[in-house]
């Protein structure tokens, strides 16, 4: 018995792990030499969900920082329709800020793998 019980645990584990590190639904990955390319469209959100002193370090002009602990209370800011791209330091904070902007309904998200470092 024990051993069923530890195997499901096991299962709902890997579930949970799964579903936090996978990428959302309908969210678009692009790499940063993508990125490079796409820099300065007018019908861009771009946001960077770093903390405002990793931010405030090194950031893209084009970027305007919200930090994911606030992206949730400030998305009303944000325009649903508009392409809203996003990065972070690896790639991480940013795909989990996608996952919250698809569930509040944010149709066009992109999420820059790899995120600033990456960036060259």
């Amino acid at each position: 018995m024990d051993f069923f019980i530890n195997m499901a645990f096991a299962a709902a584990a890997v579930f949970l792990f799964w579903k936090m590190f996978m990428p959302a639904k309908g969210v678009k990955n692009i790499s940063t030499e993508e990125l490079k390319s796409r820099l300065g469209e007018k019908d861009v959100q771009y946001i960077d969900v770093r903390t405002p002193a990793e931010y405030k370090g090194n950031h893209i002009r084009d970027f305007k920082n919200i930090p994911l602990h606030q992206l949730s209370s400030k998305s009303d800011k944000l325009d649903k329709s508009r392409e809203t791209m996003l990065i972070c330091q690896s790639g991480m904070r940013s795909s989990r800020a996608a996952k919250t902007l698809k569930k509040q309904g944010f149709t066009n998200v992109v999420n820059v793998k790899g995120g600033m470092s990456s960036w060259r």
